[in-house]
């Protein structure tokens, strides 16, 4: 099991820690609940290092990732991030990703840390364009530092005015005493706030100067189980839940990071997809009766017929109600269908509704 730069740090804050892809991770503080109100109404701090993080570079560094990512880099000016996907030779999504533009023949692709190998090797086999890979995974640290009042709270630590930094933008500037570290806006949580990518042995005098700062509103470190229910309120997709090897990110509601003004991996079948319409999607839904939807569980028709499964699911802590994402036939994926959840031996009445679950 491989530890964080700030694995130490977390034991010593009382974290229950949990091994999750292959780190030793904190998964809560002082408990889900609480950690996710932190974030929706004051500042909250998730180290995520464990995240993988290629460098991409040379004059053939966007022909490669032009070639691997299904969305359009080649829209992105220096500072810009957006956000895609790795397809696969089948239909479905290698990984979900984040690529950052650093400069012309300078990208950043950040991955999740379950696939960092297979995004890796899947990379590396369709670089014959001579694109230079680096993996700077295991050398790099990652603090996401959210909620609305992570602005203020975090500005006496930079000299760039951070409420410029818009979403899905990124400035490379000056924090808490480290030049150089990335600073930018592509929250996972709904809440605004930025991310910090610093080198592992910078990271623990960022992490106090953030907790310096923040003291005055009420900052809080918050783990893993929070950001799930948190990115979850959101409808966003989590990868190895809503999106894997065989969902198409058609099927996932990720036609809008699929564009067909170029090629890449398996961009005609895609295509073929798009024109002849899927035959299932993915949806949200809410329970409205008592009941905390699980992943895995069935999704059933209104005569009880086994439809689809839950991908993710919580007791959404905003909403005091049961939410969930899960993929059903295109006939029950409108908003206001009625679906039921098994829930053990109880059929549970729950109904699709339009995402965000959470409207902030």
């Amino acid at each position: 099991m491989k530890n964080t730069a700030l694995s130490h740090v977390h034991e010593a804050l009382g974290a229950k820690m949990v091994p999750f892809a292959g780190y030793n991770m904190p998964v809560s503080y002082e408990g889900v609940n609480a950690e996710h109100e932190t974030v929706r109404k004051t500042v909250g701090v998730f180290d995520v290092s464990h995240m993988g993080e290629f460098l991409i570079t040379g004059p053939h560094a966007l022909d490669l990732i032009q070639k691997v990512c299904s969305n359009d880099a080649s829209k992105l000016v220096d500072g810009q991030a957006q956000y895609s996907c790795i397809p696969n030779d089948t239909g479905g999504i290698i990984d979900d990703l984040i690529i950052y533009r650093l400069n012309e023949e300078k990208w950043l692709l950040v991955v999740n840390a379950s696939n960092i190998d297979k995004d890796w090797n899947w990379i590396s086999g369709k670089n014959n364009m001579g694109a230079e890979m680096r993996n700077l995974s295991e050398d790099f640290s990652l603090l996401a530092i959210q909620g609305p009042k992570a602005v203020e709270a975090m500005q006496s630590l930079t000299s760039v005015d951070l409420s410029e930094i818009k979403f899905y933008t990124f400035e490379v500037a000056d924090f808490a005493g480290i030049e150089h570290v990335i600073i930018s806006a592509t929250g996972y949580t709904g809440s605004g706030g930025f991310e910090i990518y610093c080198k592992n042995s910078e990271v623990e005098q960022i992490w106090n100067k953030v907790f310096e700062a923040g003291a005055d509103f009420g900052i809080k470190p918050v783990g893993l189980a929070a950001r799930d229910t948190l990115r979850l309120e959101m409808g966003y997709c989590l990868y190895g839940n809503d999106i894997d090897d065989t969902t198409s990110p058609l099927e996932a509601g990720l036609g809008w990071i699929t564009k067909f003004t170029k090629e890449f991996t398996n961009s005609e079948a895609l295509q073929k997809q798009k024109e002849e319409g899927v035959k299932r999607k993915l949806v949200g839904f809410e329970l409205t009766e008592r009941g905390i939807p699980r992943q895995g569980y069935d999704i059933v028709d209104a005569e009880g017929n086994a439809v689809g499964n839950v991908t993710s699911g919580t007791m959404s802590p905003s909403l005091g109600k049961g939410i969930g994402l899960g993929y059903v036939p295109k006939e029950l994926s409108r908003s206001g269908t009625e679906i039921g959840i098994q829930i053990r031996k109880k059929v549970v009445a729950a109904t699709v509704v339009k995402l965000p679950f959470y409207k902030g």
